[in-house]
């Protein structure tokens, strides 16, 4: 009896060890209150919360040079899109080779409309880029208008 039992407990606690710890890569990280789709509140009326967009390197970023210049055209354009918009405040690429890759900064009424406004990316539609959006904090009028 011992003989299947304890071999038993020890797959069971293996189990239980891989599913605690597994954090499976998804192609966009969010952060819970973006999850939930609603603007954090004003914590004081001196607040102001804007969405942080951390851009990172996509799982397919294996295109050819010239496909890869296409999907970066695109990209650029879906930016100017967004800043004539109004919604998209900063974005730029950061200047290393690392995974991380650029940011934007989007003035959006709630999480599921910047989560919106990024999957629309051509450039993340094609999995060149993957992204994380986080509430941010500033008071109003500090940086932005």
């Amino acid at each position: 009896m011992a003989s299947k039992v304890i071999p038993a407990l020890f797959l069971l606690a293996f189990l239980v060890i891989v599913t605690v710890s597994f954090h499976p890569a998804a192609l966009q990280s969010i952060s819970s209150a973006v999850l939930s789709g609603h603007r954090p509140p004003v914590a004081d009326g001196g607040m102001k919360c804007y969405w942080m967009v951390f851009l990172k390197g996509g799982p397919h970023r294996d295109q050819t040079a010239a496909a890869a210049a296409n999907i970066q055209t695109a990209h650029m354009q879906h930016i100017r899109q967004l800043a004539q918009s109004g919604k998209l405040l900063v974005a730029g690429p950061f200047g290393n080779d690392g995974d991380l890759k650029g940011i934007f900064i989007l003035d959006c009424r709630d999480s599921l409309e910047a989560v919106q406004l990024v999957k629309e990316d051509p450039a993340v539609r094609a999995g060149r880029l993957r992204f994380e959006v986080l509430p941010w904090w500033t008071e109003k009028n500090c940086v932005f208008k």
